[in-house]
Formats: structure tokens, sequence, C-alpha cells
């Protein structure tokens, strides 16, 4: 299994990064893992336009979901004609806000480019990649995710406050990439985001080998988010998060 972090700000894209998007890859079979502002070009530096196999969206903010629209146009409008549907899972509301993002009621709608499924939380099949999903802990409808093959496992947060429920699910993970949009100040708002700290602790409880800090938020220092995580007691291998970055878990 390899992961690709193709986007990792928070809130909107950053000078060096798009916002949420990772690659998952095993078996020749490509999943994407949110798909926000930005996304759909720098992916193509990783995977061709027509190798995604099924897509993942954590929940419907902008910056976790907006860059399926272009994507749609590509898998519409392609020279060579259109692409097969392509599966995506995501909250219930996909197709109504997407559609409403969207806004060609001329054209085809995204139903034509995509096969929309509910998530729920539990554990289902993806090609190769058994993905377990979990609520987290943030305003609207959000998922966790982690994503299993060949006996390595990476989870990933979404956006959320802290979480048990996080916890649970990253336990003994290879790799935790968890949100760390805040800096470790007083008076944050409570059930929305992770600071550097608060990661840190749920990897820490989670016992996961390596934590990857990640939806940093342009405005932020991400020095000061990382030398706040370090200072939480989580004793792994600890890294902010980099678009570009590569992992072979093997």
């Amino acid at each position: 299994m390899k992961l690709t972090i193709v986007g990792c700000s928070g809130s909107f894209p950053g000078p060096d990064s798009p916002a949420s998007c990772y690659l998952f890859e095993a078996e020749d079979f490509s999943l994407v893992v949110d798909f926000g502002n930005g996304a759909l070009g720098a992916l193509q530096r990783h995977v061709g336009l027509d190798q995604v196999d099924a897509i993942c969206l954590s929940h419907l903010h902008g910056d976790h979901c907006l860059d399926l629209c272009p994507y749609h146009v590509v898998r519409t409008y392609s020279p060579d004609g259109p692409f097969p549907r392509l599966p995506v899972y995501a909250p219930a509301d996909a197709p109504i806000r997407l559609n409403r993002a969207y806004g060609m009621p001329d054209e085809p709608a995204l139903e034509t480019a995509f096969d929309f499924h509910p998530l729920a939380p539990g554990t289902r099949q993806i090609g190769p990649f058994e993905v377990t999903t979990a609520l987290m802990n943030h305003p609207v409808e959000t998922y966790g995710f982690r994503i299993s093959c060949g006996g390595r496992s990476v989870a990933y947060s979404g956006d959320t406050g802290e979480s048990a429920e996080l916890v649970r699910l990253a336990r003994d993970a290879d790799i935790l990439l968890c949100e760390a949009s805040f800096p470790d100040l007083p008076d944050l708002p409570a059930d929305l985001h992770l600071n550097g700290r608060q990661a840190a602790e749920h990897a820490a409880k989670a016992e996961v080998d390596r934590l990857i800090l990640t939806h940093l938020v342009p405005w932020h220092d991400p020095v000061r988010i990382l030398s706040d995580a370090s200072n939480a007691g989580f004793t792994g291998r600890m890294e902010l998060a980099r678009s570009g970055a590569v992992y072979d878990l093997g």
C-alpha cells in the first residue's frame, strides 16, 4: 500500500499545497480520499485522470470536496468520450451539495459521472482496501477513515474536534493522518478542529507508529503546530504533512 499526500492545506489552498486530498494505491487500484480545492491539478502529478478507481469524501465542506466539480467535467467531456461512472462514497447529501456547487442546470448532473454511495459507520471493501468509517466531532456530518490493505493501516481523521472515536479508529495504525488546524491557544472553538497538542495526544492514546499532522491552515505557523505536538507525550515518529510526500507501507 502506498499513500501520497496530494493536498494538506486546511480551510483553503495554500501557496505550497492544495486543500485536502490523499491518494491510496494498491494492486493497481487508486483510491482518492477527499478532493478539496486545487487537488485535481496536483493529483495529475501522481495518477492519470482516467486511473482513479474510487473516491471517498469525509464531509461536504468545500476544502474537502469541491474539486469533484471540475473532475465531473473531465469525466464527462473527455475527447475520447465519457469515462465510466465512478463510485463516490460520501455523506448522503453529496449529490445535492455538489450539483448546487456545479450550478449548470442545462448540463448533465454529477450523477452521470459519479455513482454516489452514502456513508455510514462500519466497514466495507473498496477494491483491495478494507475501509472502516466512524463519525467524527465536527459541525456537519463528517467521517474519519481507516484504510487497510496487506496488513497495513492508515487512519485519517477528516476534520474533528477531540474524539474518542478517532482513538478507536486509529488503534495500532501504521500512520495516523491527523488534522492539526490550530495552534495550542486558550479559548479555541470546541468541537471543530484539533490543535497540534491534541492531535499528538490522540496518536499517543491510539498507540500509532507514525503521526502526520495535516489540514495545516496557511495563516498559522506549521513550525508552531509541530512544536505544540512535540510536547504532548507521543513517542512515535512525527512530521508535518507535505504536498507530494509519498509513504510506501509495503
